[in-house]
């Protein structure tokens, strides 16, 4: 079965999705939407695809079985629903929302509407997230300590609170979301937020540019997760778990174990996009849910604690989930 396939904003990371999906036998791209027309018939021809003028036009096409939303998350209005009402399966771009009614909201209707869905959670099908997923199984974590460094994204919403939630609702929410799938749930949250350079170079920015979140965890463990968008000359992505008897970290794509029996290191070869959205084409082919690894459910609970963090830095005060 080939998968028809539509996009519902085309701006980068739509199109690292397109490229990747050129790789799946069994995906084609048929349909194309964006604000931006002129960027819609471009992104449209070049992947010999119709583009739409609006959303409900894509929807109704009949050309899709499944659509990427990607629009940035101010942007979002609800076409992922929309979607799963009329019986289309949808992959949501990270952060699928800004605030948890809206959140918990659309994610009622997309999981009564019966449709495979997926989120933009890349990470958990690299081979060795899953790999490291199984030694954890029966270890007891007690420090967690992880990593988000590196330079401010080119995107003028993106130093806007309001427009992208900030660097861990919309950027370090990847090495939160391993912490979840990895380590459990957290059930407290402590942050701080500061702007310490970031108005020097954009004035109306109203995000942070250094932010640290002290947790904890369900199974009793602590950690911390440290975010920077100033760092442009050294960029780091690096979730790492402690226990008394092992050290476990993956740092971009790669594993290092360590524990009385071994100490090993390996590099994953493996394009995280790729095999997100190849499992995500199988389980429409197939109406599997189960071979998607990060559904929407699972990015609403991982917002949840991001949220939670901007409540905690705001009110300088613990925030329980």
């Amino acid at each position: 079965m080939t998968v028809r396939i539509g996009f519902i904003g085309a701006g980068g990371i739509a199109e690292h999705h397109m490229n990747t999906l050129q790789r799946i036998h069994t995906a084609k791209i048929t349909a194309i939407f964006d604000v931006n027309q002129n960027r819609a018939a471009e992104i449209a021809d070049k992947y010999e695809a119709a583009s739409y003028a609006s959303v409900e036009q894509l929807l109704d096409s009949g050309q899709v079985d499944a659509v990427f939303v990607c629009s940035p998350p101010f942007a979002r209005d609800g076409a992922e629903v929309l979607a799963a009402q009329k019986g289309i399966a949808v992959l949501a771009e990270k952060p699928v929302a800004l605030n948890m009614e809206q959140a918990k909201d659309w994610e009622a209707q997309i999981l009564g509407s019966g449709v495979v869905h997926s989120s933009g959670y890349c990470l958990r099908y690299l081979d060795i997230v899953q790999k490291a997923k199984a030694y954890l199984q029966d270890k007891k974590i007690s420090l967690v300590q992880a990593y988000r460094i590196g330079g401010k994204p080119p995107m003028a919403w993106w130093t806007r609170m309001e427009m992208s939630g900030g660097q861990l609702v919309e950027q370090s929410t990847h090495q939160l979301d391993l912490i979840r799938y990895l380590a459990g749930e957290i059930t407290s949250v402590h942050a701080f937020h500061a702007q310490t350079h970031i108005k020097q170079t954009d004035p109306e920015a109203t995000a942070y540019d250094v932010g640290a979140v002290s947790f904890v965890l369900a199974s009793g463990g602590v950690g911390n997760i440290t975010s920077t968008c100033l760092s442009d000359h050294f960029n780091r992505g690096e979730v790492e778990f402690f226990g008394p008897d092992f050290y476990l970290s993956i740092n971009g794509n790669t594993l290092k174990i360590i524990d009385a029996e071994q100490h090993i290191t390996e590099v994953s070869r493996e394009d995280f996009y790729y095999l997100q959205n190849k499992a995500f084409v199988e389980a429409v082919a197939a109406n599997r849910q189960d071979l998607v690894l990060g559904d929407y459910a699972e990015a609403v609970e991982t917002l949840r604690v991001t949220l939670a963090a901007n409540e905690s830095a705001d009110s300088g005060k613990a925030v329980a989930l």
